[in-house]
């Protein structure tokens, strides 16, 4: 079935279907591609189920005119959460504005959902810098920063049997593009529990158990195979305009070779001749065609696991029984399981 844009009338979804927040905490240049790669992913791995999606949006997120204007028409203030029957939620990450995350000027709005997101038992995808936000209020574990972005599609293990990732291969490809990382022996220490690493990065995926679990993902599974490469072009000409002083990392295992070595000879030209008129002159158009997203079969995997947790969650609340069986479980079988 597809996913369906909540229309702002209905408050609850019906039995047969589920009600799904995302708050979209994405920068004005990727609030709509954002919105397509989570109406995607959740189509493709929604099965028969139907999925109503509602936009959310942090109030104190920079915005821009524009971003202004697609808030207005299509998402509702994080503050109205509360005034919906919302069977899971989806936060995104942000572009970091600060180096200690509490600087941060959506850092009092993103408590406050938390807040009340762990007194409603609510389900959550905690993405990225939500991730690490969540992390820093409630275990005091901060991120470490990167010596350069990390960028690039990274093959990660699974770890243990844990019904979010039952079905998944046990190695799979995923996107990251951060500038910072939660270390595992921290996370471990905490009561966090790994669902899936990589041997070139660390903690990709990890789950807080408990009546309902949080899930937090450092990477980007919902990414479409032209993502990375839009965010290293943009970040290319935030070079080339002296925005930033870092010429920024290749995304690594994403072009193939042919494309890697004419990306490195753009950064000769670019660092040498350092100026805008250098990325409209020289930049290389074409890389789409080579570009494909092997990752996306983990990716629909892994959400139709959530949704299927989703589903269990409504019928236990739906019989009056609060005891929802925790999801890391010896007896698991690690079969895949579907809506």
């Amino acid at each position: 079935m597809p996913v369906i844009l909540d229309d702002n009338e209905s408050n609850e979804s019906d039995s047969g279907e589920l009600m799904i927040g995302l708050v979209n905490n994405m920068p004005d240049s990727a609030l709509e591609a954002t919105e397509r790669q989570f109406m995607s992913l959740l189509d493709a791995s929604a099965g028969s189920l139907t999925v109503r999606l509602k936009f959310f949006a942090l109030p104190e997120v920079p915005r821009g005119d524009l971003g202004w204007q697609r808030l207005r028409l299509l998402y509702a203030d994080t503050s109205e959460i509360k005034h919906r029957q919302l069977d899971g939620l989806i936060v995104t990450g942000a572009e970091p504005c600060a180096s200690d995350l509490r600087n941060e000027p959506y850092w009092a709005d993103l408590i406050d959902l938390l807040s009340w997101v762990e007194a409603s038992e609510l389900p959550t995808i905690w993405s990225c810098l939500a991730a690490h936000a969540v992390v820093l209020r409630l275990a005091g574990i901060k991120r470490r920063k990167f010596r350069e972005k990390c960028s690039g599609v990274f093959s990660c293990a699974t770890v243990g049997t844990h019904r979010l990732i039952a079905g998944m291969q046990a190695r799979f490809s995923v996107p990251h593009s951060r500038y910072n990382g939660l270390a595992e022996d921290d996370l471990v220490a905490a009561g966090f529990t790994v669902l899936s690493r990589s041997d070139e990065i660390g903690v990709d995926m990890f789950v807080r158990d408990g009546s309902v679990p949080f899930l937090f993902v450092q990477g980007h599974p919902e990414y479409s195979a032209y993502t990375l490469l839009r965010e290293y072009r943009r970040d290319v000409r935030r070079y080339l305009t002296h925005e930033v002083e870092a010429y920024p990392p290749i995304p690594r295992g994403y072009f193939d070779a042919r494309w890697e070595a004419t990306f490195r000879r753009f950064r000769e030209d670019a660092v040498s001749k350092r100026a805008e008129e250098t990325f409209s002159r020289l930049w290389p158009d074409g890389a789409e065609a080579a570009l494909n997203n092997p990752w996306r079969p983990a990716a629909v995997q892994l959400y139709a696991n959530w949704l299927a947790l989703l589903v269990r969650h409504k019928k236990t609340l739906a019989a009056g029984d609060l005891a929802f069986e925790p999801k890391h479980d010896q007896r698991d079988s690690g079969e895949p399981i579907r809506p």
